[in-house]
């Protein structure tokens, strides 16, 4: 985009070896000195040894994150099989060595459909998520491993790219929540011989495409990346959205509930203004839009 907008996305091809925190990090410094905002997120974390899209939320899109982070995530996985880590990836210690010299790419293609579909996957033991209100890594590195409950996950489609024994390399589609982590040592036991993830880019975030996204060098380098910021209207195009009349937009951000078309029943609708920038996130309430979250200063 050519526009400069001080609001909204950037789409940041995250380099290795860094964590999501750093990249954020990095962008907040200069944003602040660009803007005087130092309002940065990001929508979907990345491990370390994982590279490709990591969306930067700016400004106020920091309250949109959320529905960002439901889009459908494409990745590019390298699997080495014959070998099971104790985080699933190469930053794990070893756990076990098995001969995978018999395991061909049909035995590969065999096995992925019962990861298809909705299915339930437990966390790995390296992982954010909180237990009892401890991060499953801080049990991990004590040593200690417990049981995880699953979640109801949904991979849309996995894709054999190239087999060179041991490797393995995967194109998955999958929603929010997915561990590719998970899948890589899954995969491994149902081969019977162990896995681990060895790569790992991410190649797609709903509409953020790796294709088009910026380095962190060209962000850092310089001011002409917020001529690449990517608006609401553009990066929550596959929610269902309104178009207001300026009488509604008021009445929102006034805190008050508006009519409601009938014909829109969805639960999450984006109210848009005249020149497509966001307004408010509308919930039905019987005949009338409630308000979740309103833009209220102006729109974005």
């Amino acid at each position: 985009m050519s526009e400069f907008r001080a609001d909204g996305f950037l789409n940041l091809n995250k380099p290795l070896h860094l964590t999501s925190h750093d990249v954020v990090a990095q962008v907040r410094r200069h944003y602040r000195a660009l803007t005087g905002s130092k309002k940065v997120g990001h929508a979907g974390t990345l491990d370390p040894l994982a590279e490709g899209v990591l969306v930067i939320c700016l400004g106020a899109a920091t309250r949109l994150s959320e529905y960002i982070m439901r889009g459908t995530k494409t990745y590019q996985a390298r699997i080495t099989v014959g070998i099971s880590t104790t985080s699933y990836d190469a930053a794990g210690e070893i756990l076990e060595r098995k001969c995978a010299a018999h395991i061909r790419r049909a035995d590969i293609e065999r096995a992925l459909p019962r990861f298809i579909g909705e299915i339930e996957q437990a966390p790995p033991m390296y992982s954010a998520v909180k237990v009892g209100g401890v991060k499953l890594y801080e049990l991990a590195r004590q040593g200690r491993t417990i049981e995880r409950e699953p979640r109801a996950i949904t991979v849309r489609s996995i894709a054999v790219q190239s087999w060179r024994n041991p490797v393995a390399e995967l194109e998955i589609e999958c929603g929010a929540g997915t561990y590719i982590r998970s899948l890589a040592q899954d995969l491994g036991e149902a081969l019977g011989v162990g896995a681990h993830l060895s790569g790992l880019t991410r190649t797609a975030s709903g509409a953020f495409k790796l294709r088009d996204s910026l380095s962190l060098e060209e962000i850092t380098g310089s001011g002409a990346w917020l001529g690449r910021v990517t608006a609401p209207y553009d990066a929550l195009s596959a929610y269902p959205r309104v178009k207001l009349k300026s009488a509604d937009i008021d009445a929102l951000r006034h805190g008050r509930f508006i009519e409601r078309q009938p014909d829109i029943v969805d639960q999450t609708v984006f109210a848009f203004d005249h020149a497509r920038r966001l307004v408010a996130i509308l919930e039905p309430r019987a005949a009338l839009w409630k308000p979740r979250k309103v833009f209220v200063s102006r729109s974005i």
